[in-house]
């Protein structure tokens, strides 16, 4: 029994203690885990200089959206004035016994050409310099809309100062002196091009409707087999651009310009020919009234 006691007892006594065995398995596994945590550490710090340059670069690129967005809308605004500008050489002519007519019309197409010079040299020329050298189809949506109007006001100008079409070649001729020689120009995309083509077609509508107010039936005709081939050329074109939500919502716009145009001529020329003349005017003979021929 004695011999049984004492042999517990030293047993018990040479047993290591639960505490010293935790410290045992403390130790065991902060040794274990050092080496792993130093490489941890090392690949969170590479995580986070790539987290913090692509953050940058975020930034970088929300700060050069806000400038093309600023950009963008002071060329629809300036856009815009010289397409008021254009409209008012066209009411120049609104009274056709006036002299000067022609010279002022003249004279405010010229204010419209400086016009849109301006805004090529000083607001299409920043977007220009903003985008040159970079990717700028990520960031079209932030300019396509001053754009747009750009080649809306400019295409207008152009055809009431000649008659014809200024085309996309043409458009990206004026803004390749803009860009820097050594980067990549930006070019107006075909889209964009189109969709201020359908634009142009509005305003050509209600030209051609002020144009017939005023008795020039010849001038407004002229608009309406422009608008006409514009409009067959693009409906050739509109099937390649499928995904273009909006090109679909302009052609339609366009095709009402263009039933609009037609209407207004055809009704000119069914009521001119079922009008009857005033008294006094310069007609041979009333005898369809029963009245005799007037001095």
């Amino acid at each position: 029994m004695f011999y049984a006691s004492s042999a517990f007892h030293k047993f018990f006594l040479m047993a290591p203690k639960p505490q010293r065995l935790n410290r045992v398995a403390e130790t065991t596994l902060q040794s274990a885990t050092k080496r792993p945590r130093t490489i941890t550490t090392t690949a969170e710090s590479s995580m986070r200089d790539a987290f913090a340059k692509y953050a940058d670069c975020l930034n970088e690129l929300n700060d050069k959206r806000e400038r093309v967005v600023k950009a963008s809308r002071d060329i629809t605004i300036n856009s815009k004035k010289v397409i008021f500008q254009v409209h008012s050489a066209d009411v120049a002519t609104l009274f056709s016994y006036n002299r000067m007519s022609k010279h002022n019309k003249e004279e405010v197409l010229e204010k419209a050409e400086k016009d849109l010079a301006a805004v090529t040299d000083q607001y299409v020329a920043r977007l220009v310099k903003e985008l040159g050298g970079t990717d700028f189809w990520k960031l079209r949506r932030a300019y396509s809309p001053g754009v747009q109007e750009y080649v809306e006001a400019a295409t207008l100008f152009k055809f009431c100062k000649t008659g014809t079409l200024l085309n996309l070649g043409e458009i990206n001729g004026i803004l390749l002196p803009l860009s820097d020689p050594s980067l990549d120009p930006l070019q107006i995309n075909v889209l964009d091009y189109l969709l201020g083509l359908a634009d142009l077609t509005g305003e050509l509508m209600r030209m051609a409707i002020g144009r017939i107010s005023d008795g020039e039936l010849e001038y407004a005709e002229k608009i309406c087999r422009f608008v006409r081939e514009i409009h067959r050329q693009l409906t050739l074109l509109a099937p390649d651009m499928d995904d273009s939500n909006e090109m679909k919502t302009k052609m339609d716009t366009m095709l009402q310009s263009v039933v609009k145009i037609e209407n207004a001529c055809f009704s000119v020329h069914v009521r001119g020919s079922e009008c009857i003349p005033l008294l006094g005017s310069d007609v041979p003979s009333y005898s369809l009234l029963g009245l005799s021929d007037l001095e």
